[in-house]
């Protein structure tokens, strides 16, 4: 078992390389025994910021304390975390059990042989590779390699966990099978985990709290419920969610969205035209496909698209120059250019300032 947990806070750290600047003004808090996740496209500084953490950069300004100290002139050794990288850091010409032991045998660590083996075996069931033990690792799948990774990890009983888009590399039904085995790891080790991914699917489902990241920014920190439900910009609507939500330009003009030109128009209610204040003019409309319905009546719309997801379609509406793509249960007979109307859940609406893209309702 991991003994101590972390609390692991950055404050205004920025960061460049060779002019570039990779993070800027960056500060989060990841609180003990926390599934903290990363998320932002490629090149957001994700990675960097997990460096950092981890003692393998120094931050040009701001400050890395890990349980309250302040670690930023310490080296990777002397923080006790692990990381896990996308790529297996494995010794193939050795077993999965030398590879265990490895990290152990240090000179800083001076171990016996018992507590040793104990440790090794511990983290061999924990990451179910125990039947693998005398197995060269270079005759080990993704799956188990990835395994003998975090196995690695968990020998040497960290403060911290950073996981740098560990299951990127694996096939869709081993992520999904190891997102689940990290989770539970994660409860049963009451460990601290920071998780770095440009899959919002990972982040979605694994994380406690969630921070978007975008061109070396926080853009924002919530639980993926907030993330999800209250996006605050139109990057996050647009980034988090599958299908993605639905970003159109609009015009408001008192109780009135008009989407696109002229193509349809929404009429909003006081609570709602009072959470957006006096604004009127250009505006990004958002709505989740889940949120739009194909009624009887309401506003008509050509299929122009059916995509089949098993148990459900996901059917792009074609309505003058406006695409708009609904959700619909897997029985519902839909077929290409066939007329239907549609209705919008008005209280699940998302508005966005036509300029800064910053949320407003």
């Amino acid at each position: 078992m991991v003994n101590a947990m972390a609390h692991v806070k950055l404050d205004h750290i920025s960061k460049s390389f060779k002019g570039h600047t990779a993070l800027h003004d960056l500060s989060i808090e990841i609180e003990d025994g926390q599934f903290f996740v990363l998320l932002g496209p490629t090149g957001a500084g994700k990675t960097t910021t997990l460096r950092l953490i981890a003692g393998l950069e120094k931050p040009d300004q701001g400050t890395v304390f890990i349980n309250g100290g302040d670690v930023s002139a310490l080296g990777a050794a002397e923080r006790d975390v692990a990381l896990v990288l996308q790529q297996y850091s494995l010794y193939p010409r050795y077993t999965v059990r030398e590879n265990l032991e490895f990290p152990l045998k240090s000179r800083i660590r001076r171990m016996g042989a018992e507590e040793i083996a104990e440790r090794v075996m511990r983290a061999a069931k924990i990451v179910r590779v125990d039947h693998l033990l005398d197995r060269k690792t270079d005759r080990l799948s993704g799956g188990e390699m990835q395994r003998v990774s975090i196995g690695r990890a968990i020998v040497r009983q960290p403060k911290i966990f950073l996981m740098d888009e560990p299951l990127s590399n694996l096939d869709a039904k081993l992520r999904e099978a190891l997102r689940a085995e990290l989770k539970d790891l994660k409860s049963r080790l009451g460990a601290t985990f920071l998780f770095v991914t440009h899959d919002q699917v990972e982040a979605m489902s694994m994380g406690d709290k969630i921070a978007v990241l975008n061109q070396g920014q926080i853009i924002q920190i919530g639980s993926p419920y907030d993330i999800y439900n209250q996006p605050n910009s139109v990057f996050v609507a647009g980034f988090v969610g599958s299908p993605a939500m639905n970003l159109l330009k609009g015009t408001l003009t008192g109780d009135q969205i008009t989407i696109g030109h002229n193509a349809f128009s929404i009429k909003i209610d006081d609570a709602q035209r009072a959470r957006l204040g006096s604004l009127t003019g250009d505006i990004t409309f958002g709505i989740r496909a889940e949120n739009i319905a194909l009624t009887p009546q309401g506003t008509k719309a050509t299929v122009h698209d059916v995509e089949n997801h098993g148990v459900e379609k996901v059917v792009t509406l074609k309505i003058e120059d406006v695409l708009l793509r609904v959700t619909c249960p897997a029985t519902l007979p839909v077929h290409m250019e066939q007329q239907v109307h549609f209705e919008i859940d008005l209280a699940k609406i998302h508005v966005f300032d036509g300029a800064t893209g910053k949320r407003l309702n």
